[in-house]
């Protein structure tokens, strides 16, 4: 009796285990050995492979003309409206005033879902490198802004937008802390713990593409509203998610569509 307990215990765990990786490789291509390459956007559109787990892609407006994202993280294109940077995972010293660093979470993904969580560990990490300039960026289905704030619209359709003067007074929403979204460290998968990057996140902007767990694989659900972006400078642009696969049918790759200044 014992031994058919533990190969039932042996079985669960083994399924649980391939669950997971059938997770992670929901959106960043593990073991599918595709190529994608990376389609030319329309006039008025950007696409982003967001597909890393350790990657922020960072997007100047406006985006005057399209050159394909640098082939290796941290070696930009010049002029390129995209500019990619490695998540920091290396420990450091101590942790600096935010706090900056990798938040372990374990996860009830088999259970109640993503929603249930547990922290169990963290530690320090260099801040989150960044270009110069930039107004968003992506992480998979993770948003941020530079400083500034967004709001969500019931349009469907960019060209309705309309000009930066109808939304002056309208709610917007700024970035804020997280440290249970951006998941960055999947080392340790398979027994439900994920490594979080510690930033601000604009969770806002981020209803245009969530995540749910359960299902297994998960599901991913799609918001096809614009959103304004109020930038830091005062200005306004208008942002909608238009595609969230890649040309391989894999999730996080993302075609956003764009019109700035409003």
């Amino acid at each position: 009796m014992a031994s058919l307990q533990f190969s039932i215990f042996n079985f669960q765990y083994a399924i649980a285990g391939w669950g997971l990786i059938v997770l992670l490789s929901a959106c960043n291509g593990v073991m599918d050995g595709i190529y994608d390459e990376a389609p030319k956007p329309a006039e008025g559109e950007i696409y982003v492979d967001a597909t890393s787990w350790t990657e922020w892609h960072y997007i100047q407006l406006p985006v005057t003309s399209y050159q394909l994202p640098a082939t290796s993280p941290n070696d930009q294109t010049t002029n390129s409206p995209i500019s990619t940077y490695d998540i920091p995972t290396t420990p450091t010293a101590e942790f600096d005033a935010d706090g900056t660093g990798i938040y372990n979470y374990w996860y009830d993904v088999f259970g109640e879902g993503i929603s249930k969580r547990e922290f169990r560990s963290s530690y320090p990490t260099e801040r989150q490198p960044e270009p110069e300039s930039w107004d968003i960026a992506v992480h998979r289905n993770n948003v941020r802004t530079n400083g500034g704030a967004v709001y969500q619209t019931s349009l469907t359709d960019i060209n309705s937008v309309g000009t930066s003067a109808m939304y002056a007074t309208l709610p917007f929403v700024e970035d804020e802390w997280s440290e249970t979204d951006v998941w960055a460290v999947n080392t340790q998968m398979v027994q439900g713990l994920i490594g979080n990057q510690r930033i601000k996140i604009n969770t806002e902007l981020g209803k245009w593409l969530t995540m749910e767990i359960p299902p297994m694989p998960p599901r991913f659900n799609y918001n096809g509203n614009v959103f304004i972006l109020r930038l830091k400078d005062g200005t306004y642009a208008a942002l909608r998610l238009k595609n969230y696969k890649t040309p391989s049918n894999l999730n996080c790759g993302l075609t956003i569509e764009y019109k700035y200044p409003l």
